[in-house]
């Protein structure tokens, strides 16, 4: 059996953990929750919270994670959903060292996710959000086939997730199943080991939320990181699945 390795390209704060929980609930699909964490902590240094704890639990060798993600599907399953953190990717693996994947992304508003983070009372720099690697890594994707590879809007996916997910599994060529709708609340074996810290939404959680509220009022250093990243956004939303 081949397995379709699907690759979603995001930024943190930005509806891909429900994403996972989305494709996990099919009962041909595995998950992967974030594999280059480690590699990029223990190469940058990063202080985000637990990282000594992600470092010690994860295969921190980036040929190493990439040989893992190009390998056998766990479970030997028909399908293997792979949510990547673009801005993870600051080593030598890069978007050609992941061949047989289908490279997908995930967008979101700016401004939503840097309201996201404060929400946590985390510190956040235009680089978290990893809107240019996900077009480097767009771009790369384009010039290989030739025509644009599938872009979601998380706004999209909630003001009409069963639309929306059908036509990405169509544009990444798997079958669409109605399970992903809906999913049982709690954490997964699957999930990476910060869940504790990140997830306590989506644990409660047992399908999309409400579509977006209107647009955060941010301050202006907040407003100064969105912006950053509003010229990467509009351009890949260029590209979106429409509802």
């Amino acid at each position: 059996m081949t397995t379709v390795r699907i690759a979603m390209w995001s930024g943190p704060r930005n509806l891909s953990t429900a994403m996972m929980r989305s494709f996990g609930n099919r009962a041909d699909t595995f998950v992967t929750d974030e594999p280059f964490y480690g590699a990029y902590l223990k190469a940058t240094g990063d202080p985000q919270p637990m990282a000594d704890a992600v470092i010690a639990d994860m295969d921190c060798d980036w040929a190493g994670v990439a040989r893992s993600m190009t390998g056998p599907c766990p479970a030997g399953k028909a399908v293997w959903y792979q949510k990547h953190m673009a801005h993870h990717m600051v080593g030598p693996v890069a978007h050609h060292d992941l061949p047989g994947l289908r490279h997908a992304f995930l967008i979101r508003d700016p401004a939503r996710v840097v309201a996201s983070y404060a929400a946590k009372r985390e510190a956040v720099r235009p680089e978290h959000l990893g809107t240019a690697k996900q077009v480097e890594y767009f771009d790369r994707e384009a010039d290989r086939l030739g025509h644009a590879p599938p872009v979601v809007d998380s706004a999209d996916i909630l003001r009409d997730p069963a639309n929306m997910l059908a036509r990405l599994c169509e544009a990444v060529g798997i079958a669409w199943d109605p399970a992903m709708l809906h999913w049982q609340a709690g954490l997964r074996d699957t999930d990476g080991i910060w869940a504790s810290h990140w997830y306590d939404a989506v644990a409660a959680s047992t399908g999309f939320g409400a579509p977006d509220k209107p647009m955060p009022d941010l301050d202006p250093a907040a407003r100064a990181v969105a912006d950053a990243c509003r010229a990467d956004y509009d351009y890949l939303a260029q590209h979106k699945i429409s509802i």
